[in-house]
């Protein structure tokens, strides 16, 4: 099945870009790890505040927070398209790194993705 591209763009013919269902469940981990809460007029609470995060100083703490954080909101948001197995969140200067071992529901395959954020991807 095709769904909408994430970003929303348009392809060679001008139309609007669309995605296979796998790419489609990494687009929309990707929207909840770094939307931030209040983004979204008609959802204010969609997204894992991850980013608000990365300006606190590091410390073990924080990390386990941060992980803590993402992984409930992947289950909140997500809980009906993917099972998380794992979260892993890394910060290095500017740049958010977040791994994200999961089974998506509807065919039961292990993924192991990872979104960066900031700096150089």
């Amino acid at each position: 099945m095709a769904n909408v591209d994430f970003p929303f763009r348009f392809d060679h013919r001008g139309r609007t870009a669309l995605t296979g269902d796998a790419d489609h469940v990494r687009d929309l981990i990707h929207q909840v790890l770094f939307t931030s809460p209040g983004e979204r007029v008609m959802r204010p609470t969609f997204g894992s505040g991850l980013l608000q995060l990365t300006f606190a100083p590091n410390s073990p703490e924080l990390a386990a927070t941060t992980q803590l954080l993402a992984q409930a909101a992947l289950q909140q948001w997500l809980g009906d398209v993917i099972v998380v197995d794992s979260v892993n969140v890394a910060a290095e200067d500017a740049t958010l790194r977040v791994t994200v071992q999961y089974i998506v529901r509807q065919t039961g395959v292990r993924e192991s993705q990872t979104f960066v954020h900031g700096g150089a991807a």
